[in-house]
């Protein structure tokens, strides 16, 4: 990391950075758990993940920890109970949870995948990476696991190599807004702020591009110092609970004094309000 980012205010401001892009990045790895909850004994969620609270959250995931209790063993239930697990931020439980499974499932793709997401979370990258190689198959690569190797080697410190996984995964699913978004976290961990951006707003340009790449976005533009078009970003199609709750965080995020600063100052060259350059 560039020395000029090594304050104790910047690095958090870099760690809330990488944590948003690894979330990104394998929340597609394998079928979500909202998907997932439709199948056989799998109790069912009232509404989507992402729009419950802390409160709905601890109830689903108690659900779902009961139905894994009783078959432990089932691939469906244990991944949907492990992702629940890791949003309420129980890491090293998740893994468990997934070690377990894996342990019942070695050559279920999905299992492996999960696995993977798991090790990741809890800071295993080295073991994350080789659980998710084998996951793939060369012969019908899985681009979602590609950009997941990508994030993974981010965290790691490994920004080339990150990056190239992410261009790999572009070659098999062209202007994918996670690849995108991914790809923009990736500079935002070296400071590129101005790269940063463009990879961002392309990504929030897609029509598939889901709210965590326009929150990803509203943290890039608020990191330039413009922060009220970060908070208009960061509003758009959340209810107005969510988006108090997600420009609370990003105002928590930008309040380190002189991170911002000390990040745009990577960037010698003056952006627009709509991310091109000035000169």
């Amino acid at each position: 990391m560039p020395a000029s980012l090594t304050t104790l205010s910047t690095n958090r401001i870099l760690q809330g950075a990488a944590a948003s892009l690894i979330v990104l990045a394998l929340a597609g790895c394998s079928t979500t758990t909202k998907d997932r909850m439709t199948t056989g004994s799998v109790p069912k969620l009232t509404k989507p993940v992402e729009e419950m609270n802390a409160t709905e959250l601890r109830s689903a995931t108690d659900r779902l920890g009961q139905a894994y209790e009783k078959n432990p063993r089932d691939p469906v239930t244990g991944v949907s109970y492990a992702n629940l697990l890791r949003m309420n931020g129980r890491d090293a439980q998740a893994l468990a949870v997934m070690q377990q499974v894996a342990i019942a499932n070695p050559a279920d793709r999905n299992v492996l995948a999960a696995y993977g997401k798991a090790q990741a979370a809890a800071g295993q990258f080295q073991q994350a990476l080789d659980t998710i190689g084998r996951a793939q198959t060369p012969d019908r690569p899985d681009w979602k696991l590609i950009s997941a190797e990508g994030a993974i080697l981010d965290q790691m410190g490994k920004a080339s190599e990150a990056r190239q996984r992410y261009r790999d995964a572009l070659d098999i699913q062209p202007n994918e807004p996670s690849i995108l978004s991914n790809l923009g976290m990736s500079y935002v961990l070296t400071g590129d702020l101005r790269t940063a951006e463009t990879y961002l707003r392309s990504a929030a340009s897609q029509p598939t591009a889901d709210s965590r790449v326009r929150q990803n976005l509203a943290l890039v533009v608020g990191l330039q110092g413009r922060f009220p078009e970060a908070e208009q970003i960061a509003r758009r199609e959340l209810s107005p609970q969510q988006a108090d709750a997600n420009v609370a965080y990003l105002r928590g995020m930008l309040s380190q004094q002189n991170s911002w600063q000390k990040l745009a100052a990577k960037d010698n060259t003056p952006a627009t309000a709509d991310g091109s350059n000035t000169n």
